[in-house]
C-alpha cells in the first residue's frame, strides 16, 4: 500500500487482507467499548467539494476515534478553488496544516492530481464517476463478516451488482477489489445505458471470474449470496438522459417481493447509501427495513473500523493500538438502532 489511497489499483491481496485484519482489531473502539489516543495531536483535513453526509462524518468519526482532530471543508462555492486556485496550490497549502487529507471532488482524476503535489497521505473520498476505494474496502469487510456469520466462504460466491453500474463509483472500486480473490460468479443487472464499463468487465474476466449480464431482475436468483444495489446517479446525467430515465419499471427494484420470491433466505442485501426512498425512485425499497437480510446499516457501521484501519496504516500506528487502549466511560446503548437485530 502506497502512502496515498487513491484507487483500489494500488492494493494487492496482501495489503487488502492486512486492512481487514486491522479493521477487526479496531472493532472494540468503533463500537465504543474502548478508547485510544494513538493519533493524539494529529489533524485531518476533510475536504469535500461535493455533497456528502455519511462519508464525511464517517471519516471524521474514524479519525476522532483514534484520538485525532478534524478540520472540515464542505462545498465548492466558497472555497479557494472557486476563486481560481489550482489543485496544486490547494494541496500544498493544506499539507502544511494537516497530517492526513481526505478529498471528495466532482471531477474524475482530481484527487490524484491533488495528491501528486504532496507527501502527506491523501485518501480519495470519491472523484466523480471514478472510484471510492474506502467504500469498496468497507463493503468487502462487510461481506467477509456476513459470510463468517452465515458460515459461508467468499470463494465461488455469487454476487449481484445492480442499479447504476456506469456512474456508480462504488461498484467500480468493489468489482476490482473482488477480482483479487478466488474466482467468483458476478451477475450485472442495470437499466439500458447504465451498464458496467466494458474495461472493468474485461479486467475481472481476465482474472478468472465468471461475469454474466442480464437485462432485469425478473429471473431466479435463488443461489445469490450478495445483492449489492446502487442508486441511479441522476446528478451525473445530462438533461436528455434525465428524460429517458423517468419511470423505470419494477424490473430493477430490490424489495421484499424480490428477496422472498427470487432469492434465498441467506442472501444479504447491501447498498452504499443514500438510498432514494421517494415513491417511484426504483431504489432499494424501505419495506425491507427490519429484515435480517438487509445489511445496509451493519455496512455503514463497518465504515468506522475500516476507515480507522486505513488511517492507522497510512500513518503507521497500526501496531500501536493494543498498547494504548482503555475502557469507555460514557453510556453506550446495546443496540444503536431501534430495528437492529
Amino acid at each position: 500500500m502506497s502512502h496515498h489511497l487513491l484507487t483500489v489499483d494500488s492494493l494487492n491481496r496482501e495489503s487488502v487482507d492486512h486492512l481487514l485484519r486491522v479493521a477487526a482489531r479496531m472493532e472494540p473502539i468503533a463500537q465504543r467499548r474502548q478508547v485510544t489516543r494513538v493519533l493524539e495531536g494529529a489533524v485531518l483535513g476533510n475536504l469535500f467539494f461535493e455533497a456528502s453526509t455519511r462519508t464525511r462524518v464517517s471519516f471524521h468519526t474514524a479519525f476522532c476515534r483514534l484520538g485525532g482532530s478534524v478540520c472540515d471543508t464542505t462545498g465548492f462555492t466558497f472555497s479557494s478553488m472557486a476563486k481560481g486556485e489550482s489543485l496544486y496550490d490547494t494541496s500544498r497549502v493544506m499539507s502544511g496544516y494537516c497530517d492526513a487529507i481526505v478529498m471528495r471532488h466532482p471531477d474524475q482524476g482530481s484527487v490524484a492530481e491533488f495528491a501528486a503535489a504532496t507527501n502527506v497521505p491523501v485518501i480519495n473520498g470519491g472523484d466523480g464517476p471514478g472510484e471510492h476505494p474506502s467504500q469498496a474496502l468497507l463493503d468487502l469487510y462487510t461481506i467477509d463478516k456476513e459470510f463468517q456469520r452465515l458460515g459461508k466462504s467468499l470463494s465461488g460466491a455469487h454476487i449481484l451488482l445492480t442499479g447504476d453500474l456506469k456512474y456508480g463509483r462504488t461498484v467500480h472500486s468493489l468489482i476490482k477489489l473482488l477480482s483479487l480473490y478466488d474466482p467468483l460468479r458476478i451477475t450485472l443487472v442495470s437499466p439500458p445505458g447504465l451498464e458496467m464499463p466494458s474495461r472493468l468487465i474485461d479486467l475481472v474476466a481476465s482474472r478468472g471470474h465468471r461475469i454474466e449480464q442480464r437485462e432485469s431482475l425478473a429471473n431466479d436468483f435463488a443461489d445469490l449470496d450478495v445483492v449489492y444495489t446502487t442508486r441511479i446517479q441522476k446528478e451525473r446525467f445530462t438533461d436528455e438522459m434525465n428524460e429517458s430515465f423517468q419511470g423505470l419499471s419494477d424490473d430493477f427494484m430490490v424489495n421484499r417481493d424480490f428477496l422472498d420470491q427470487r432469492c434465498g433466505q441467506s442472501t444479504i442485501v447491501m447498498h452504499p447509501l443514500p438510498r432514494d426512498s421517494r415513491p417511484g425512485a426504483n431504489d432499494l425499497n424501505v419495506n425491507l427495513n427490519g429484515d435480517p437480510r438487509l445489511a445496509i446499516f451493519r455496512q455503514t457501521d463497518n465504515g468506522i473500523p475500516m476507515r480507522m484501519a486505513i488511517f492507522a496504516t497510512l500513518l503507521k500506528v497500526d501496531e500501536l493500538i493494543e498498547k494504548d487502549l482503555r475502557p469507555v466511560r460514557w453510556y453506550v446503548p446495546a443496540q444503536v438502532g431501534t430495528l437492529d437485530r
